[in-house]
């Protein structure tokens, strides 16, 4: 009794309030004549205590630690990583040893009442996940306009412009003739010509059909060494039989 007059014990903190995942701080610091006698820190007291700090017992997780290793006066600890199931009121009880060894109370602290809530979005965490919505919103606006650009582009490109062919006394043929495709006329005409409706009688396939060629103009030519005439060329086609 008189060594529990002559010490004090100083528990500052009534209420702290801590997030999810933090780092809790716990103060209590000691005066006076110590007698024999481990300190701890309790959660709750009477029969629902939990020890959570023994002066005697490392904590073998590491959760909690003294701030200040090996001192005498100073039993201020720090819980790691806290969780909701934290909460409560937590004690710094300073024990005595009775003559048959066993601990009994010499001085409790006031208590800190420890409220735990979950991690609030700071400034910097919003305005950077406001950012990042914009960047991502800006790359789909990118990558649609990229796509309609490609489908209109392949729209123009299957577009090809028709031009008539007059061979001969016949009618006019109607060439299509597209770009990156080029070819000569003779290729083009014999292209389109393939594509013509086929003869219903079989005896007509195997005729020769003739074409009324007429003479182009001769077309003045540089380094024409004289006396040379403009020749024309004519395709006949038989089908097989």
């Amino acid at each position: 009794a008189q060594a529990c007059q002559t010490f004090e014990l100083h528990q500052p903190q009534n209420k702290v309030s801590v997030a999810v995942g933090e780092m809790l701080t716990l103060r209590c610091t000691t005066s006076g004549i110590a007698a024999p006698g481990p300190v701890r820190w309790l959660k709750g007291l009477c029969s629902g205590n939990e020890t959570v700090y023994d002066q005697r017992d490392k904590d073998p997780s590491l959760r909690v630690t003294r701030a200040v290793a090996e001192s005498n006066t100073d039993f201020t600890i720090h819980i790691r990583n806290v969780q909701p199931n934290d909460a409560g009121t937590y004690y710094c009880v300073k024990f005595l040893k009775d003559k048959t060894g066993e601990d009994k109370m010499c001085h409790c602290g006031n208590g800190t009442e420890v409220s735990v809530h979950e991690t609030a979005l700071t400034p910097g965490v919003v305005a950077a996940a406001v950012v990042l919505c914009f960047l991502l919103l800006l790359l789909g606006l990118c990558v649609a306009l990229c796509l309609y650009r490609r489908k209109r582009q392949g729209r123009a490109g299957s577009l090809c412009p028709a031009r008539t062919v007059a061979v001969g006394s016949f009618s006019s043929v109607p060439l299509q003739c597209c770009a990156g495709t080029p070819g000569t006329p003779s290729e083009v005409l014999d292209a389109e010509i393939s594509h013509l409706p086929s003869q219903q009688s079989s005896k007509e396939e195997n005729d020769i059909h003739y074409a009324d060629l007429q003479p182009l103009p001769p077309a003045p030519r540089r380094g024409r060494s004289p006396g040379t005439a403009p020749t024309e060329y004519a395709s006949l086609r038989v089908a097989a039989k």
